[in-house]
This record gives structure tokens, C-alpha cells and sequence, in this order.
């Protein structure tokens, strides 16, 4: 009898990571009932600035058009419907749903009310040493529908 081998690497598969979205709810749960908010946001403003550090350096070289394109990348792989907008100095995007809230409650979780966070710190934090600031101008705790908005510093 003969023997197949199947080789498969990560990159053949589909983009996947939807069960992070609850690890991730989890985390800021147990963190805020630990250790209060101010902890949430110190681990999200310490997450984004290493692991979104390169993001950050394109940013501040390169301008808002490399916001544009990680947004509109990330929520076409999350399948998640997205309008951008911008112009020189502006990036403004709205979203209908937040992928991971509409998995979050998939999986019969309760979301943090802290969550927003993993928009507002997590983007404000992107943002530091660029010339650009982050402002969440609305939010939907339900749904995570947003509307955001990146601007020149003055």
C-alpha cells in the first residue's frame, strides 16, 4: 500500500482568526474585573505599539493612504463591509458591524463594555509620533457599527 503526503503551510488556507475576537473580549474582561480600566487600555496602548509598530513607521512616512489600505484589507478578510473615505489630510471610515462583536455574540459571549477600547486605544495608539490623531466619532456598543476619522495634527 502506497503512502501520500500531504504538505499544507499556513499561507494555503484562507485568513482565519475569528476565535481571537473572543480571546481577545475574554482578556479585557478579566483585566478590567482585576485590575480596572486603566489596565485594558495600558495592555491595548502596549499591544498596538509593538505589534502595530511597522503599520505606525508607514504611517508616518507614507501618509493616511497606508491607513486606507490595512483598513480596507482587514475588513475584506474579516468579510465585513466598509466605506472609506480621503483626502490629503483626512481619513474618514464607517462600518456597518464590528466583525468581531457580531462573532463575540456568535459564541453567546457577553462583550466588554470595555471593547470599544480595541478601537479608540488601539487607533489613538497607532497614531502616536505621527502627524495624524484618531477620533472615534461614533460607536455602537451592540453592533460595533463606527464611524472613524483620522486628521492632520494641527
Amino acid at each position: 500500500m502506497s503512502k501520500k503526503i500531504m504538505v499544507r503551510r499556513a499561507a494555503d488556507n484562507e485568513y482565519l482568526h475569528k476565535d481571537f475576537h473572543g480571546a481577545m473580549n475574554l482578556a479585557l474582561e478579566y483585566l478590567r474585573k482585576r485590575f480596572g480600566a486603566g489596565a485594558v487600555r495600558d495592555y491595548l496602548r502596549q499591544y498596538a505599539r509593538s505589534f502595530h509598530a511597522p503599520l505606525t513607521a508607514r504611517l508616518r512616512r507614507r501618509g493616511l493612504g497606508v491607513l486606507e489600505d490595512y483598513i480596507k484589507k482587514t475588513y475584506a478578510m474579516e468579510g465585513a463591509p466598509v466605506s472609506v473615505r480621503r483626502t490629503q489630510d483626512e481619513l474618514v471610515f464607517k462600518t456597518k458591524y464590528c466583525p468581531a462583536v457580531k462573532h463575540i455574540r456568535r459564541l453567546k459571549l457577553a462583550v466588554s463594555p470595555l471593547f470599544i477600547e480595541t478601537e479608540r486605544t488601539v487607533y489613538g495608539a497607532i497614531c502616536e509620533n505621527t502627524p495624524y490623531r484618531h477620533e472615534l466619532i461614533s460607536y455602537d456598543k451592540r453592533t460595533g457599527r463606527s464611524i472613524q476619522r483620522f486628521s492632520r495634527k494641527q
